[in-house]
C-alpha cells in the first residue's frame, strides 16, 4: 500500500519532471510578479486596472491548467499502483 503524495509534494515532482507544468508555473510567477508591482502603486490609472484584471484572469487559467496536469498525474499514480 502506498502512501498518499501530499499536494506541495506533487507540485515539486512535477515542476522537476513535467515541462508543461514548469512552464506553466513560471508564467503565473511572472504574473503574480506583475500584479505585485502593481499593488505597490498608491493609484491605477485605468489602463494599470484593466491590466490588473488581466493579469488577474490570466492567472486564474494557468491554476486551472496547472490542476488538470495534478489531477491527471494523480490518476496515473493511482493507476499504475
Amino acid at each position: 500500500m502506498s502512501v498518499p503524495i501530499g499536494e506541495a509534494e506533487l507540485r515539486q515532482q512535477l515542476l522537476s519532471i513535467d515541462d508543461e507544468f514548469k512552464r506553466l508555473a513560471a508564467e503565473h510567477q511572472s504574473y503574480d510578479e506583475q500584479l505585485e508591482q502593481l499593488h505597490r502603486r498608491h493609484h491605477l490609472s485605468d489602463e494599470e486596472r484593466f491590466q490588473e484584471i488581466t493579469l488577474k484572469k490570466r492567472k486564474l487559467l494557468l491554476k486551472d491548467q496547472m490542476y488538470s496536469i495534478v489531477q491527471r498525474y494523480r490518476k496515473e499514480m493511482k493507476a499504475s499502483s
